[in-house]
């Protein structure tokens, strides 16, 4: 039997082959013993089961689990060299080795479940941080406007001004920014525009003395609260219900 370092050797044969032992064939998979083909019952193996490449971890576990394994290569006449098919390793490894890795995903599933939880967490945090900025800036903005601001400028992985370093600075320019964009598109004609054809420099020229007057609207006091400071958009709301009440 061919040795492949520390391991045994299997072949896929690419053409027709008896067995030289019990003359069976065409063998699907042999080994060479004294240059002779034998069949995997002939040379001790047949009790191994078949286990193809593809998954690594799997493949290793097997290995690891097996008391005897054998490396399956086949020959590619393109490439002009054996590459590896699989491994044959004994029934009750491979089924040991399957629930090891399905114990490690479901491990895997619930670290991703609890970072998918502690991500929305972060996330509502930041909007709502977000949120009360806007409201400092622009205390005559409604709240509930100001967290549809937040939400949609710092959502995870739209690239928006929210999820940029200014953004999760909370800076002023970043704020204002999402502001102006919201107002732009939700409070003047300036989407109707673009799909009318206005080039889109022109588009908010026209609509510039609108985004200023709903600007200036939001940014009057209103005898509403200071906010200064605040970081959650709650702490608002309860700040104006007291100054109401």
């Amino acid at each position: 039997m061919v040795g492949v370092g520390s391991g045994l050797l299997a072949v896929q044969p690419l053409r027709r082959k008896h067995c030289a032992g019990c003359r069976r064939g065409p063998l699907p998979m042999l080994v060479l013993e004294d240059a002779a083909p034998r069949c995997l019952d002939c040379a001790d193996l047949g009790h191994l089961v078949f286990l193809p490449r593809g998954d690594t971890a799997l493949t290793r576990r097997s290995r690891e689990e097996s008391g005897l394994s054998v490396v399956v290569v086949r020959f590619n006449r393109r490439k002009g060299r054996y590459e590896r098919q699989g491994v044959l390793v004994e029934e009750a490894a491979l089924a040991r080795a399957e629930e090891r890795c399905l114990a490690d995903a479901e491990a895997r599933r619930r670290r991703r479940a609890r970072d998918a939880r502690l991500r929305s967490a972060q996330d509502a945090y930041f909007a709502e941080s977000f949120a009360a900025e806007i409201l400092r800036l622009f205390p005559g903005c409604p709240a509930d406007r100001a967290l549809g601001i937040a939400a949609h400028a710092s959502q995870r992985g739209s690239g928006r001004v929210g999820r940029s370093a200014a953004g999760r600075a909370l800076s002023e320019a970043a704020v204002v920014f999402a502001v102006r964009a919201s107002v732009r598109h939700l409070d003047t004609p300036y989407d109707r525009l673009l799909m009318s054809g206005v080039p889109r420099h022109e588009a908010r020229r026209r609509i510039a003395a609108d985004v200023e007057t709903v600007i200036r609207t939001w940014r009057e006091e209103q005898d509403l609260p200071d906010v200064r400071g605040v970081r959650d958009v709650r702490d608002v709301r309860t700040a104006r219900d007291g100054s109401a009440a």
